[in-house]
């Protein structure tokens, strides 16, 4: 089985991941590398250079292609809705969601100093932060992990803002300050997920990586991936949602849209059943309070 994958640290190491576990399986694997649009404009805003694909395309491409049998990506970088000739093969369990303050010297949000500057590459980091700390300097901050992280111990910010899925899994977190809660930094929908992209029709592949698949991050991702496509939303604009299990078969959902300002900022929240319908549900109720307007 061939899996195709971007070649930044972290992106490796999932694609290993899986790789692990299907060969736990008795599958022979190999990984091929694939530089994407996202990886080649290291240097450009994502506003500039716009989103929707921008890390999935040429790894879809090879995939439609037969060049490789399943991609492995960060779920929060696949558009809410993928072409029709693919599926979402597994969504494994997921891990830490949340988002993580990252420095050197301060101990978390509240202990920054008025003036400091915090790097970031999302706008709906930024914007819920401006919300909090409007007294802060927010910094376009891209690379992958290690170039941050050098970029931090070299003094060019005071605090940067990243996934904790991210560090965790590379095991990079010595300068991790705060992890924040989804009450305060609402994170992204999917974040924290893997994605397992396959071909819609090839029955063997499937099969092959069902067992990968975690029921109740499955029905969390889905119900975030609804209210974000609901919206309006790809993953850089100042909408987060999060979603998580509260008992048996049922999840509570947590809304939050601001605009790129931060200055205002809408909530929702809701408890159920059903993804798709708590999706929804959640969406209609930002809508309802102004969301469309703050994009």
């Amino acid at each position: 089985m061939r899996i195709g994958s971007r070649g930044s640290q972290l992106a490796l190491w999932q694609a290993n991941h899986v790789a692990g576990l299907l060969r736990g399986q008795g599958h022979a694997v190999e990984i091929e590398i694939i530089r994407t649009t996202g990886d080649r404009l290291q240097e450009v805003t994502f506003a500039q250079v716009g989103t929707k694909g921008m890390f999935t395309l040429e790894i879809e491409q090879a995939l439609e292609a037969g060049r490789i049998d399943l991609a492995v990506h960060s779920l929060k970088d696949l558009p809410t809705e993928l072409p029709e000739q693919f599926a979402l093969g597994a969504i494994p369990a997921r891990v830490d969601p949340r988002d993580v303050l990252v420095s050197k010297e301060f101990a978390g949000l509240a202990d920054l100093p008025a003036g400091a500057k915090i790097g970031t590459s999302s706008l709906r980091r930024r914007a819920q932060l401006r919300h909090l700390r409007p007294d802060l300097e927010y910094v376009e901050f891209r690379g992958n992990v290690d170039t941050r992280l050098r970029k931090l111990g070299e003094g060019q910010v005071a605090a940067i803002i990243l996934a904790a899925a991210g560090l965790d899994r590379l095991e990079k977190t010595e300068w991790i300050r705060e992890r924040l809660a989804p009450e305060v930094m609402c994170p992204s929908a999917g974040q924290g997920a893997l994605a397992i992209e396959i071909r819609a029709v090839d029955p063997p592949v499937l099969d092959a990586v069902m067992f990968l698949d975690h029921v109740p991050t499955r029905f969390a991702v889905t119900a975030e991936r609804v209210a974000l496509a609901a919206l309006g939303g790809g993953c850089q604009v100042p909408i987060g949602v999060h979603c998580w299990p509260v008992g048996e078969g049922v999840y509570e959902i947590l809304g939050v849209a601001a605009n790129a300002e931060g200055s205002r900022i809408v909530r929702s929240q809701a408890s159920g059943e059903q993804a798709h319908e708590l999706g929804r549900a959640i969406a209609d109720d930002l809508l309802q309070q102004g969301a469309n307007e703050l994009f």
